[in-house]
């Protein structure tokens, strides 16, 4: 893996998911303990930074009173507004402490539904980096990690997901998107052998299940 041309995508690492008293923690608190994902992001993004890859963070926000989307959502965003979750200004809006943006991170502007591709610029910033190795980590496993997934998937890009650095808001929906739906438009790969393909050693079978 040449760190040069690849980017860790941090996918709304946000105290609403990430932290007590977030909005939406109680719902995904238990497959983030089960991985230890957000250690696991600290970890990472540590040796993505120390290797010289781009680190992007990718918030998902709307300013109070959701006029950026549908009066009247459903599905996934329904489940946003009805919990008042991601509000602008907010605490529970805001990049958890443990992964605040470090000189050198890009911040993603405009994010108000699912894929990253689908309303920033990240698309840009990729191709303008001459980024060809897109690596996805965050929330929730099977929804805006694994729609932006599919996104860079169809874009040309080599995408990585990595296993235990997402969490879902049950153990079935994470397991599930996993076993069936990552190795479709993703090499699946863990923490670990993420940190050690920075360093120079060989990336696990992607065929394998996790």
């Amino acid at each position: 893996m040449n760190p040069a041309t690849t980017a860790l995508v941090l996918v709304e690492f946000q105290n609403d998911f990430t932290s007590d008293g977030g909005t939406l923690h109680d719902a995904v608190a238990e497959v983030m303990g089960s991985t230890g994902m957000l250690d696991k992001a600290v970890r990472v993004a540590d040796a993505a930074r120390a290797a010289g890859a781009t680190v992007i963070h990718s918030p998902i926000s709307f300013q109070p009173g959701y006029y950026e989307i549908t009066s009247h959502p459903y599905g996934i965003l329904a489940g946003v507004v009805d919990s008042t979750s991601f509000v602008k200004g907010t605490w529970g809006a805001q990049i958890v402490d443990c992964l605040a943006p470090k000189e050198g991170d890009i911040v993603l502007e405009g994010k108000r539904g699912l894929d990253a591709f689908a309303s920033t610029n990240i698309d840009f910033i990729l191709r303008s980096k001459a980024i060809k190795t897109v690596v996805l980590s965050g929330f929730l496993s099977n929804c805006c990690v694994e729609s932006t997934m599919r996104s860079a998937y169809e874009r040309g890009y080599e995408v990585i997901t990595l296993t235990d650095v997402v969490a879902a808001t049950s153990q079935a929906e994470h397991d599930n998107a996993i076993k069936f739906d990552y190795p479709m438009f993703s090499k699946p790969t863990t923490a670990d052998e993420f940190i050690g393909a920075l360093a120079g050693e060989a990336v696990a079978d992607s065929s394998r299940g996790y």
